[in-house]
């Protein structure tokens, strides 16, 4: 089942000297949305994932942006601006331009996640509520992961981009996933950039678990079963280091299309 929100227009803001692409939905309080490694706003809504349209129907002014190097925003050719650490920054300031005398709430998916730890316990009064989806492979697992984004960098470079798309159309799909439409997604990163954007994600980890145990925000943590790439494991973690925080795992298909409503739900409780 899957459902399709018409695409807000894109709009642009200069941020850290990059022009960052946006959809702007809904008024209220200000949540951000951040979206997954290699995918983008557009790469969302074609899947029918990730759509927290819900969130703008609800009361709050929801700004989905397009990370560095993703969708329509531009990007920089080195490695270590992909970090999430890095990306963090991106996430602030935006934080800071859409709201600038309030905190935000932010939703994060995947690598947005990574993103999110980052910006809150690099700025915790930037942030009042969070939404953490899709959280990725950390800590311990996370070598082999990233051994898999450098494998995919040097693809690249000694390729081109649509042989990677083609070796990860043949990727063994999580079982979550199997008949679902467009997946698995082509890559929305620009061609140039693919390698180092990779590589930057290779370098990325989450924050110790002891510095996430100190994050006081109400926190909602959804998570989807069977994903070796966003193993239910990262979520208990982020569970139990985060006083307070939810958790809800989908195990089947059906389930992920909840996440919309939960995450609204969850934000004007």
């Amino acid at each position: 089942m899957t459902t399709t929100t018409p695409a807000a227009e894109s709009e642009h803001v200069e941020l850290r000297g990059i022009t960052f692409s946006y959809s702007d939905q809904g008024a209220g309080p200000v949540v951000l949305s951040a979206h997954g490694l290699s995918l983008s706003r557009a790469g969302n809504r074609a899947l029918g994932l990730a759509d927290f349209a819900e969130v703008a129907r609800a009361g709050r002014r929801l700004i989905s942006y397009d990370a560095r190097g993703h969708g329509e925003t531009p990007g920089t050719p080195h490695e270590e601006h992909y970090t999430w650490a890095s990306l963090a920054e991106d996430m602030i300031a935006l934080a800071d331009h859409f709201s600038p005398d309030a905190p935000v709430s932010a939703i994060g998916s995947s690598m947005g996640t990574g993103t999110l730890l980052h910006a809150v316990t690099q700025r915790p009064q930037k942030f009042d509520r969070l939404v953490l989806t899709a959280p990725p492979t950390a800590w311990q697992t996370r070598a082999g992961q990233a051994g898999m984004y450098r494998t995919m960098a040097d693809l690249v470079e000694t390729s081109d981009p649509e042989t990677l798309a083609a070796m990860m159309s043949q990727a063994p799909i999580p079982p979550i996933f199997q008949g679902l439409p467009g997946y698995p997604p082509a890559p929305d990163i620009q061609n140039d950039l693919m390698p180092t954007v990779f590589r930057g994600a290779g370098l990325a980890d989450l924050p110790p678990l002891e510095t996430i145990a100190g994050i006081t925000q109400p926190t909602l943590i959804l998570a989807w079963a069977s994903d070796p790439g966003h193993p239910v494991s990262t979520a208990e973690k982020l569970h139990a280091a985060i006083a307070g925080s939810e958790l809800h795992v989908s195990e089947t298909q059906e389930d992920l299309f909840t996440w919309g409503g939960r995450a609204a739900e969850f934000l004007t409780r």
